[in-house]
């Protein structure tokens, strides 16, 4: 089973990039998007994506945040956000209930410049940490997304200058690790534990994609339970039409 996870940057924006022949070519059993940035009313969705179902759930705000995921095989029970209305108004999580595990597709908020956003971050990342470790207690959890943080200094391009800014700050960086430590696993860097340059969204500003100076913010991670299932875990550098790239996982 291929999984595949992609932060577009507005799927409206991206359908004119190649985002058919992404599908088309990669031919995932999951698709989960971040970022969708619309209403499902408000996409002509691509034919390729006609063999899927269809889940969104889309911000308050409009062209605001947004997650998706379409999937070949309908799931046991979907559920939008993580039951708090005050983490729910910006679309950022979806949860998808299958046989043998449980899918949580997540876009996570950003600390925002000079972290004024950070407060709420944590705030955040405690109320879906606590979500996962629910979903766990019943079914092992996947969970894939836009994490907007590196974890490590091997995770992003120049982490001595990105020293507590957003992203790198020293409690996002120890909010991923207490996820972690709840009882989930990297899997990108299980699987890879010492590769370097292996990012998955570069700044618009100063050339940074075509110079490489990017950040891997992006992940897949899964209850320690189902890791011997996950056969390979990488990142789709290589496609373009978003600030970020696709990372993908396969599962036995």
């Amino acid at each position: 089973m291929k999984l595949l996870s992609w932060n577009v940057n507005g799927l409206r924006a991206v359908l004119g990039k190649g985002f058919g022949e992404f599908v088309t070519t990669e031919q995932p059993d999951i698709l989960c998007l971040q970022e969708t940035k619309a209403r499902p009313e408000q996409v002509p969705l691509p034919l390729e994506l006609g063999g899927y179902h269809a889940y969104w759930n889309s911000a308050e705000k409009p062209g605001y945040s947004g997650v998706a995921v379409f999937t070949r095989e309908r799931p046991i029970a979907v559920k939008s956000g993580l039951g708090i209305d005050e983490h729910d108004r910006e679309g950022r999580v979806l949860t998808l209930e299958y046989a043998d595990f449980i899918l949580v597709n997540v876009y996570t908020p950003n600390a925002q410049d000079a972290l004024r956003r950070l407060p709420y971050r944590l705030e955040w990342d405690a109320a879906f940490r606590a979500h996962l470790v629910r979903e766990a207690t019943r079914k092992p959890v996947l969970f894939c997304g836009d994490l907007n943080v590196a974890h490590q200094e091997i995770d992003l391009a120049r982490p001595r200058e990105n020293r507590h800014h957003p992203g790198f700050s020293d409690e996002e960086r120890a909010s991923f690790t207490q996820l972690l430590d709840a009882g989930f696993v990297d899997t990108f860097r299980h699987h890879h534990p010492a590769q370097t340059g292996a990012y998955s969204w570069w700044s618009y500003r100063s050339g940074a994609r075509v110079h490489d100076i990017g950040w891997r913010i992006d992940y897949f991670g899964v209850s320690a339970r189902l890791l011997p299932r996950v056969a390979t875990a990488g990142i789709l550098s290589h496609v373009h039409g978003s600030d970020h790239c696709p990372v993908a996982i396969t599962l036995d």
